[in-house]
Protein backbone atom coordinates (compact mmCIF):
# COMPACT_ATOMS: atom_id res chain seq x y z
CA UNK A 1 0.00 0.00 0.00
CA UNK A 2 1.23 3.45 -0.97
CA UNK A 3 -0.09 6.23 1.24
CA UNK A 4 0.23 9.98 1.68
CA UNK A 5 -0.58 11.28 5.13
CA UNK A 6 -1.39 14.99 5.52
CA UNK A 7 1.38 15.95 3.08
CA UNK A 8 2.33 19.58 2.55
CA UNK A 9 4.72 20.64 -0.22
CA UNK A 10 6.40 24.02 -0.46
CA UNK A 11 8.38 25.42 -3.41
CA UNK A 12 11.12 28.03 -3.01
CA UNK A 13 10.54 28.03 0.73
CA UNK A 14 7.35 30.08 0.48
CA UNK A 15 4.88 28.74 -2.12
CA UNK A 16 2.50 26.21 -0.55
CA UNK A 17 1.36 23.83 -3.31
CA UNK A 18 0.03 20.76 -1.48
CA UNK A 19 -2.07 21.54 1.58
CA UNK A 20 -2.51 18.45 3.71
CA UNK A 21 -3.01 15.79 1.03
CA UNK A 22 -3.98 12.33 2.27
CA UNK A 23 -4.68 9.41 -0.05
CA UNK A 24 -4.13 5.68 -0.36
CA UNK A 25 -3.28 3.53 -3.36
CA UNK A 26 -4.36 -0.08 -2.96
CA UNK A 27 -1.79 -2.73 -3.84
CA UNK A 28 -2.59 -4.35 -7.18
CA UNK A 29 -5.27 -1.79 -8.03
CA UNK A 30 -5.71 1.24 -10.28
CA UNK A 31 -6.34 4.52 -8.50
CA UNK A 32 -6.91 7.78 -10.35
CA UNK A 33 -6.12 11.32 -9.28
CA UNK A 34 -8.37 13.85 -11.00
CA UNK A 35 -8.51 17.63 -11.17
CA UNK A 36 -7.93 20.67 -13.34
CA UNK A 37 -4.54 22.08 -14.31
CA UNK A 38 -2.79 23.51 -11.27
CA UNK A 39 -4.71 21.37 -8.79
CA UNK A 40 -1.53 19.71 -7.52
CA UNK A 41 -1.74 16.33 -9.23
CA UNK A 42 1.72 16.32 -10.82
CA UNK A 43 3.28 17.73 -7.65
CA UNK A 44 1.75 14.80 -5.77
CA UNK A 45 3.44 12.35 -8.14
CA UNK A 46 6.77 14.15 -7.85
CA UNK A 47 6.51 14.07 -4.06
CA UNK A 48 6.07 10.30 -4.23
CA UNK A 49 8.98 9.91 -6.69
CA UNK A 50 11.34 12.08 -4.67
CA UNK A 51 11.74 14.57 -7.51
CA UNK A 52 10.81 17.78 -5.70
CA UNK A 53 14.34 18.76 -4.70
CA UNK A 54 15.40 19.19 -8.33
CA UNK A 55 12.67 21.85 -8.63
CA UNK A 56 13.37 23.57 -5.29
CA UNK A 57 10.44 21.88 -3.63
CA UNK A 58 10.18 19.79 -0.48
CA UNK A 59 7.75 17.90 1.70
CA UNK A 60 7.54 20.06 4.81
CA UNK A 61 4.80 18.24 6.69
CA UNK A 62 3.26 14.78 6.77
CA UNK A 63 4.69 11.56 5.40
CA UNK A 64 4.69 9.28 2.36
CA UNK A 65 4.84 5.56 3.07
CA UNK A 66 5.24 2.50 0.86
CA UNK A 67 4.69 -0.81 2.56
CA UNK A 68 6.04 -0.39 6.06
CA UNK A 69 8.66 2.22 5.19
CA UNK A 70 8.66 5.98 4.95
CA UNK A 71 10.00 7.12 1.56
CA UNK A 72 9.58 10.91 1.45
CA UNK A 73 13.15 11.43 2.64
CA UNK A 74 14.73 9.06 0.11
CA UNK A 75 16.52 10.12 -3.10
CA UNK A 76 14.79 9.24 -6.40
CA UNK A 77 17.08 6.31 -7.29
CA UNK A 78 16.31 4.59 -3.98
CA UNK A 79 12.59 5.02 -4.58
CA UNK A 80 12.97 3.39 -8.01
CA UNK A 81 14.86 0.50 -6.40
CA UNK A 82 11.94 0.01 -4.04
CA UNK A 83 9.71 -0.45 -7.08
CA UNK A 84 8.07 2.92 -7.77
CA UNK A 85 8.51 4.45 -11.23
CA UNK A 86 6.99 7.55 -12.81
CA UNK A 87 5.95 8.04 -16.43
CA UNK A 88 6.11 11.77 -17.00
CA UNK A 89 3.65 13.93 -18.90
CA UNK A 90 4.84 14.86 -22.38
CA UNK A 91 6.32 11.59 -23.69
CA UNK A 92 9.95 12.21 -22.71
CA UNK A 93 11.86 9.80 -24.92
CA UNK A 94 15.58 9.82 -25.71
CA UNK A 95 15.04 11.09 -29.24
CA UNK A 96 18.40 10.10 -30.73
CA UNK A 97 18.32 6.56 -29.35
CA UNK A 98 16.39 3.78 -31.04
CA UNK A 99 13.20 2.39 -29.59
CA UNK A 100 15.04 -0.63 -28.22
CA UNK A 101 17.89 1.46 -26.83
CA UNK A 102 15.28 3.50 -24.94
CA UNK A 103 13.94 0.29 -23.42
CA UNK A 104 17.43 -0.83 -22.40
CA UNK A 105 17.92 2.55 -20.71
CA UNK A 106 14.86 1.80 -18.60
CA UNK A 107 16.60 -1.29 -17.20
CA UNK A 108 19.54 0.62 -15.73
CA UNK A 109 19.02 -0.94 -12.30
CA UNK A 110 19.09 -4.44 -13.83
CA UNK A 111 22.61 -5.88 -14.28
CA UNK A 112 21.56 -9.28 -15.66
CA UNK A 113 21.58 -9.06 -19.48
CA UNK A 114 19.35 -12.10 -19.82
CA UNK A 115 16.69 -10.45 -17.71
CA UNK A 116 17.02 -7.26 -19.73
CA UNK A 117 16.29 -9.28 -22.87
CA UNK A 118 13.32 -10.92 -21.19
CA UNK A 119 12.06 -7.50 -20.14
CA UNK A 120 12.25 -6.21 -23.71
CA UNK A 121 10.25 -9.19 -24.95
CA UNK A 122 7.68 -8.59 -22.23
CA UNK A 123 7.28 -4.97 -23.37
CA UNK A 124 6.93 -6.07 -27.00
CA UNK A 125 4.22 -8.48 -25.88
CA UNK A 126 2.16 -5.55 -24.62
CA UNK A 127 3.17 -3.18 -27.42
CA UNK A 128 3.73 -5.16 -30.67
CA UNK A 129 4.07 -1.89 -32.57
CA UNK A 130 7.29 -1.15 -30.68
CA UNK A 131 8.79 -4.41 -31.93
CA UNK A 132 8.10 -3.28 -35.49
CA UNK A 133 9.76 0.06 -34.72
CA UNK A 134 12.60 -1.29 -32.57
CA UNK A 135 15.41 0.09 -34.80
CA UNK A 136 13.80 3.50 -35.41
CA UNK A 137 15.09 6.55 -33.54
CA UNK A 138 12.52 7.48 -30.91
CA UNK A 139 12.27 11.04 -32.19
CA UNK A 140 10.69 9.70 -35.39
CA UNK A 141 7.96 7.75 -33.63
CA UNK A 142 4.38 9.00 -33.62
CA UNK A 143 2.94 10.51 -30.45
CA UNK A 144 1.09 7.31 -29.67
CA UNK A 145 4.19 5.19 -30.22
CA UNK A 146 6.22 7.48 -27.97
CA UNK A 147 3.62 7.12 -25.23
CA UNK A 148 3.81 3.35 -25.57
CA UNK A 149 7.59 3.61 -25.39
CA UNK A 150 7.73 5.62 -22.17
CA UNK A 151 5.31 3.21 -20.50
CA UNK A 152 7.33 0.26 -21.79
CA UNK A 153 10.56 1.86 -20.62
CA UNK A 154 9.11 2.27 -17.13
CA UNK A 155 8.03 -1.38 -17.16
CA UNK A 156 11.67 -2.36 -17.80
CA UNK A 157 12.44 -1.42 -14.17
CA UNK A 158 10.10 -4.22 -13.00
CA UNK A 159 8.06 -1.83 -10.86
CA UNK A 160 5.52 -2.63 -8.19
CA UNK A 161 3.90 0.80 -8.65
CA UNK A 162 3.64 2.89 -11.82
CA UNK A 163 2.79 6.59 -11.59
CA UNK A 164 1.22 7.70 -14.88
CA UNK A 165 0.97 11.44 -15.54
CA UNK A 166 -1.60 12.45 -18.20
CA UNK A 167 -0.98 9.58 -20.65
CA UNK A 168 -3.90 10.71 -22.85
CA UNK A 169 -2.53 14.21 -23.43
CA UNK A 170 -2.43 15.14 -27.12
CA UNK A 171 -3.40 11.70 -28.43
CA UNK A 172 -6.26 10.69 -30.71
CA UNK A 173 -9.19 9.05 -28.86
CA UNK A 174 -8.66 5.63 -30.47
CA UNK A 175 -5.00 5.57 -29.42
CA UNK A 176 -5.92 6.64 -25.91
CA UNK A 177 -8.41 3.79 -25.60
CA UNK A 178 -5.76 1.34 -26.85
CA UNK A 179 -3.16 2.55 -24.36
CA UNK A 180 -5.60 2.53 -21.45
CA UNK A 181 -6.63 -1.02 -22.33
CA UNK A 182 -2.97 -2.06 -22.24
CA UNK A 183 -2.46 -0.37 -18.86
CA UNK A 184 -5.45 -2.32 -17.58
CA UNK A 185 -3.97 -5.52 -19.02
CA UNK A 186 -0.62 -4.84 -17.33
CA UNK A 187 -2.42 -4.25 -14.05
CA UNK A 188 -4.20 -7.59 -14.28
CA UNK A 189 -1.34 -9.72 -15.58
CA UNK A 190 1.53 -8.17 -13.61
CA UNK A 191 -0.46 -7.22 -10.49
CA UNK A 192 0.97 -3.79 -11.22
CA UNK A 193 -0.30 -1.05 -8.94
CA UNK A 194 -1.14 2.11 -10.91
CA UNK A 195 -1.69 5.70 -9.79
CA UNK A 196 -3.12 7.50 -12.81
CA UNK A 197 -3.25 11.29 -13.09
CA UNK A 198 -5.82 12.42 -15.66
CA UNK A 199 -7.87 15.45 -16.63
CA UNK A 200 -10.20 13.21 -18.63
CA UNK A 201 -12.22 11.97 -15.68
CA UNK A 202 -14.70 9.91 -17.68
CA UNK A 203 -11.89 7.97 -19.32
CA UNK A 204 -9.85 7.44 -16.15
CA UNK A 205 -12.87 6.19 -14.23
CA UNK A 206 -13.49 3.45 -16.79
CA UNK A 207 -10.35 1.59 -15.68
CA UNK A 208 -9.82 2.82 -12.10
CA UNK A 209 -11.32 1.23 -9.02
CA UNK A 210 -11.00 4.25 -6.76
CA UNK A 211 -10.47 7.95 -7.32
CA UNK A 212 -9.52 11.22 -5.67
CA UNK A 213 -10.36 14.72 -6.90
CA UNK A 214 -7.93 17.56 -6.20
CA UNK A 215 -8.56 21.28 -6.18
CA UNK A 216 -6.11 24.01 -5.17
CA UNK A 217 -3.69 21.59 -3.57
CA UNK A 218 -6.26 19.67 -1.55
CA UNK A 219 -8.23 16.45 -1.95
CA UNK A 220 -11.84 17.60 -2.06
CA UNK A 221 -13.58 14.37 -3.01
CA UNK A 222 -12.87 10.65 -3.00
CA UNK A 223 -14.78 7.46 -3.64
CA UNK A 224 -15.14 4.37 -5.75
CA UNK A 225 -14.91 4.87 -9.49
CA UNK A 226 -18.56 3.89 -9.80
CA UNK A 227 -19.65 6.52 -7.29
CA UNK A 228 -17.51 9.21 -8.89
CA UNK A 229 -18.90 8.42 -12.34
CA UNK A 230 -22.36 9.23 -11.00
CA UNK A 231 -21.27 12.43 -9.28
CA UNK A 232 -22.78 15.48 -10.98
CA UNK A 233 -19.71 17.65 -10.35
CA UNK A 234 -17.43 15.06 -11.99
CA UNK A 235 -19.73 14.75 -15.00
CA UNK A 236 -19.40 18.47 -15.61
Amino acid sequence: MLSLNNVEVIYDGVILVLKGVSLGVREGGITTLLGANGAGKTTTLKAISGLLRSERGEVTKGSIEFGDARIDRLPPHDIVKRGIVQVFEGRRVFEHLTTEENLVAGAHIQADRRRVGEGIERVYGYFPRLRERRAVQAGYLSGGEQQMLVIGRALMANPHVMLLDEPSLGLAPMLVEEIFAIVQQMNRQERLTVLLVEQNAALALTIAEHGYVMENGRVVLEGTAEALRENADIKE
